[in-house]
């Protein structure tokens, strides 16, 4: 039955397609209603996904066949008429939209779909209220034509849900808007997962010659390999541009503020040459921590030595897969190299530097060959000399800027 569906379907659109550009409004509705008319039962539909003629003049146009009355063409509207778009007459419609649900907006981050909390409904009647008249059919019209769906819940969460944890999301929204108003640099920053470096087997598939595989130890063990990559990124979010420092030593707050030093000299100052501030986007935890004293004290050193401040938002706990990075920068990487072994330290640098997509991100590669000291401990009196200004909201933990020593 199926197939006979799918059948019906393309006939009617081949037909469709060869005297839609000769039929007027009255006798295109006939013709669709003939054709459904002959189908039967599921005529309807079928028509209309053949020809997108909405089922309600399918519909309008079998009940005028039924009738005895001979059928008028009657008046056909010229080209251009008819009610129009409630897009083409709010021209700020689509923004107001986005503007409402983007608050709100939730879901996987790895999805190239968006949701929104609230209902259709709910923002019909607030757009009514702003002067637009929109039913909330047309509300839903408008969401999925800008890449909205509905969804169920789905279990992402890390642990326990902060209670600020949407007030944060909110914060850093607004900060992210604000910098970017200005035309200041808003990076998204974390250490991709440590990669062994060896003959190691690499999840996914490439084309190879037939029945030639690329050879691989079987075993993955830490011992056999020649030693560990760490991937630290900086993401810039305005310009879809990721800059990844490739360390060899361990992940510390060192580690992690040289890699930013790396990506401003080489492309932030070029991109932002007038730029005084910075966002940066961080995880709560890790070597870019929310409590890393050293985290805070390494950025004073670069905020002194090039004379910017630094505002750093940090994402609530359970919450880091949302950083952006994640899927806009670590996921391209790992599609980039699937199914190839990093056999060096060289070829991961290139293969990270040789990622790309199609919406535009380049990704610039460096090795960062320097020794990282852990458990380095910063004093009380060397924190209070940190020239931190907290902010109003959270900024005990999670918001705060760092200005150039005094």
């Amino acid at each position: 039955m199926l197939y006979f569906g799918m059948n019906k379907i393309l006939e009617i659109k081949t037909k469709f397609d060869k005297i839609k550009h000769s039929l007027d409004e009255c006798s295109r509705r006939l013709w669709a209603a003939s054709e459904a008319s002959a189908i039967g039962r599921g005529g309807v539909a079928i028509v209309f996904q053949a020809t997108g003629i909405a089922r309600s003049t399918i519909s309008r146009g079998m009940a005028e066949l039924k009738t005895d009355k001979p059928i008028m063409a009657g008046r056909i509207r010229k080209n251009g008429g008819g009610r129009k778009k409630l897009e083409n007459i709010h021209e700020d419609l689509l923004s107001k939209i986005e503007k409402l649900v983007a608050p709100e907006t939730r879901g996987d981050p790895e999805s190239p779909l968006r949701w929104t909390t609230k209902s259709t409904r709910k923002i019909s009647n607030a757009l009514k209220n702003d002067g637009i008249s929109i039913s909330h059919v047309k509300v839903a019209s408008i969401l999925k034509s800008i890449g909205y769906s509905l969804q169920s819940t789905r279990k992402i969460n890390e642990g326990k849900s902060h209670p600020d944890r949407d007030q944060q999301f909110k914060y850093i929204n607004s900060q992210t808007i604000e910098f970017q108003n200005q035309g200041l640099p808003v990076i998204s920053i974390d250490a991709k997962k440590k990669e062994l470096i060896g003959n190691f087997t690499n999840s996914g598939k490439e084309y190879q010659p037939a029945g030639k595989p690329e050879r691989v130890n079987v075993y993955d063990f830490p011992s056999f390999a020649t030693g560990k990559a760490t991937p630290y990124g900086i993401y810039d979010i305005t310009h879809n541009k990721g800059w990844v420092n490739v360390g060899i030593s361990k992940d510390t707050a060192q580690f992690a503020v040289s890699a930013i030093r790396s990506w401003w000299v080489g492309m932030g100052t070029k991109m932002y040459p007038e730029a005084k501030r910075i966002l940066i986007h961080a995880d709560g935890g890790g070597s870019n921590g929310s409590r890393n004293r050293l985290w805070k004290r390494e950025l004073q050193s670069f905020c002194t030595d090039y004379n910017i401040e630094i505002t750093v938002s940090h994402f609530p706990p359970g919450t880091s897969k949302w950083n952006k990075i994640e899927h806009r920068l670590f996921s391209q990487i790992t599609k980039n190299w699937r199914g190839k072994p990093l056999e060096s330290i060289e070829v991961i640098v290139s293969l990270i530097g040789s990622t790309s997509t199609s919406k535009g991100l380049t990704v610039k590669a460096t090795l960062d060959s320097s020794e990282y000291e852990s458990g380095i401990k910063v004093t009380n009196k060397e924190l209070s000399n940190i020239n931190i200004i907290r902010h109003a909201f959270h900024g005990n933990d999670w918001n705060y800027t760092i200005k150039p020593e005094k």
